[in-house]
């Protein structure tokens, strides 16, 4: 038999009006959020290690010269580093505890790698336990707050909408580096980490994100009786606006040459709070374009 599932995400999506995903018999957590759990699990050991070097108050950007014995004499300590590998312990040796002792097996040593190898290897046991819920809400709390600490504002996150791989029910988020040398931005998936495209695929993302809604939008009304899907395709089809600097890091673009071809290619725009905003559909092509003839030649 079949439930409602019990997650952490889930809960999250209820409170916004949205539709919790459905388990499998024996477990607590659909699908999406036990590979979350998992997904989760398998990040802390990383973002523990990624705490480590902030200690000192440096940033994780590769620069960073590694010493031993800790921070210099006189370097600020950064407390909310300490913090966030003191809960990453506390909790993965936490959670292995309780597996340990309600499965009667040997429980593992204390350190950061080996509890989290041997929590993956209970996460199963994990999705059908009463305490089910806790768990995903702990860890997802968890890596929030690591991947803040380790990375402060180097990557900025934008929410997107529902995943649009068959079968999928996870929830598609854009990361836009941001003064880090080297990096792209991409577009992925918070259930399956193989559900990635590049940041220049962001809009055709949109637009199939923007038809799913729509589908989903006209199928509940249909099914409630009423006529408010009339009103969900030109809702979905509206046109977005975009920044020179949101067109400069989707495809990874000088904003001096983003200017320019707006310029000679009349991109339609509207000004809002004293900034100039961009149809996203005419960079769109124009860069489509350029990409085509890039191939071609």
């Amino acid at each position: 038999m079949t439930g409602t599932c019990e997650g952490h995400e889930c809960r999250v999506r209820e409170a916004g009006g949205r539709a919790a995903g459905r388990t499998a018999a024996g477990y607590r957590l659909c699908g999406a959020c036990h590979r979350r759990l998992t997904l989760g699990i398998r990040q802390l050991p990383d973002l523990y290690r990624d705490c480590e070097q902030v200690l000192g108050g440096a940033s994780v950007k590769g620069l960073r010269e590694r010493t031993s014995g800790g921070p210099l004499p006189g370097a600020p300590f950064n407390a909310a580093a300490a913090e966030a590998r003191a809960a990453i312990m506390g909790v993965l040796g936490a959670w292995s505890g309780l597996v340990a002792q309600e499965r009667r097996v040997a429980p593992p040593q204390r350190t950061i790698g080996t509890l989290s190898v041997f929590l993956l290897r209970h996460t199963d046991w994990l999705a059908g336990h009463p305490a089910a819920a806790e768990a995903t809400r702990e860890v997802a709390r968890l890596v929030v707050k690591a991947r803040r600490v380790a990375h402060p504002e180097q990557v900025r996150r934008i929410a997107l909408g529902a995943c649009v791989e068959p079968g999928c029910d996870g929830r598609l988020f854009g990361t836009v580096p941001v003064g880090v040398p080297g990096s792209h931005p991409a577009v992925r998936c918070d259930a399956d980490p193989l559900h990635v495209w590049a940041g220049h695929q962001w809009t055709q993302l949109r637009r199939l994100i923007g038809g799913v809604s729509t589908a989903n939008t006209a199928s509940t009304a249909s099914t409630a009786g009423t006529a408010k899907a009339a009103d969900a395709a030109p809702a979905a089809a509206a046109d977005r606006w975009l920044t020179a600097t949101d067109i400069s890091r989707l495809w990874n673009t000088p904003v001096g040459t983003v200017y320019r071809l707006a310029s000679e290619q009349r991109w339609r725009r509207h000004h809002r709070s004293g900034r100039t905003y961009y149809s996203e559909a005419d960079a769109h092509e124009c860069f489509s374009r350029r990409a085509e003839r890039s191939r071609q030649g």
